[in-house]
């Protein structure tokens, strides 16, 4: 029971850091010929990838007991680590760089997906907070 109640709570977010290693461990291909446009896609997939693991995080912190302001700022925390790892992890990869500047990016979703959590989730439509409920993420 404990180990499946362990799988349930911290299996989505180790499985997405997964995601993140594996596609971190692609090498990169421009996503436009159009330097903005390059840099705004792969900017956002920082943002959104990073807004997902803290999310999961978050979600399995708070069911196993931490507080929610302190499983708040742990995601947060967590995810900026696990960004800066990645980042590390992307140096020996052919064709990419780590750059501080895509930790702003994961820091930045991370931070966005807890503020959505807390101040505006609570205020969403009745049908999304049910949903919300039964992921656990309120």
């Amino acid at each position: 029971m404990v180990v499946k109640t362990i799988l349930k709570l911290w299996g989505p977010p180790v499985i997405w850091a997964v995601v993140i290693f594996l596609l971190s461990a692609r090498p990169v291909i421009p996503a436009s010929q159009i330097f903005w446009k390059d840099f705004l896609l792969k900017k956002s997939a920082h943002v959104i990838e990073y807004a997902i693991f803290a999310s999961l995080t978050y979600r399995a912190l708070k069911e196993t007991g931490v507080k929610k302001y302190n499983a708040g700022l742990l995601a947060i925390l967590l995810a900026v680590i696990y960004g800066a790892t990645d980042e590390f992890h992307q140096s020996f990869t052919p064709g990419r760089e780590p750059r501080v500047r895509d930790v702003f990016f994961d820091t930045i979703g991370a931070i966005l997906s807890i503020y959505w959590l807390w101040n505006l989730l609570p205020k969403a439509p009745k049908k999304l907070k049910i949903l919300a409920k039964r992921w656990q993420l309120i």
